[in-house]
């Protein structure tokens, strides 16, 4: 499971960060008024787009064919916080009616691995944790909620500091 994930997040983090340095160039160059540059660069930007859809559209029907329908709690809960990740980076990139989907399929992915999360894992399990943080930067870079993902964040805090309380105090 491990394993599964950090190969997928090496895959996808290089294409992910060369789409960032890529959108920053051709803003760069639409400023600068580089029409020969910028045609150049959003061809090369659009296959960098198409390998990250290939990329998180195999890792997704994985999740959903094989991964989630098989797994207990702890690994539920992983394999759909993998897959709302997944389509949360699908929903940097797309736009319209795609990043919609996206941000839907991200957030019901992210709602179901909570779900479970809080009825099965304690508050300082490190998949609980990391499914708060993640489905925070959800609210932050994709629903542009700040609000939002200050609420979750401070929520978890809260529920950890009550963890540790007993833990050390018992």
């Amino acid at each position: 499971r491990n394993l599964l994930s950090v190969a997928y997040k090496n895959v996808i983090g290089a294409r992910r960060a060369s789409w960032r340095i890529v959108s920053s160039i051709e803003q760069k160059e639409e400023g600068r008024g580089n029409h020969d540059h910028v045609a150049a660069i959003r061809g090369y930007r659009g296959r960098i787009e198409s390998e990250l859809a290939s990329i998180c559209g195999g890792i997704l029907r994985l999740l959903d064919s094989r991964l989630i329908p098989a797994a207990a709690a702890d690994s539920k809960v992983f394999y759909l916080k993998m897959k709302g990740d997944y389509y949360r980076y699908l929903a940097e990139f797309r736009a319209g009616s795609e990043r919609k989907d996206a941000a839907e399929n991200t957030f019901s992915a992210y709602k179901a691995a909570q779900d479970i999360a809080l009825a099965e894992l304690a508050p300082t399990h490190p998949i609980r944790l990391g499914l708060a943080l993640n489905f925070s930067v959800f609210y932050y870079e994709i629903l542009n909620s700040a609000d939002k993902a200050c609420d979750l964040a401070k929520q978890v805090s809260n529920q950890d500091c009550s963890c540790y309380y007993y833990l050390f105090f018992l």
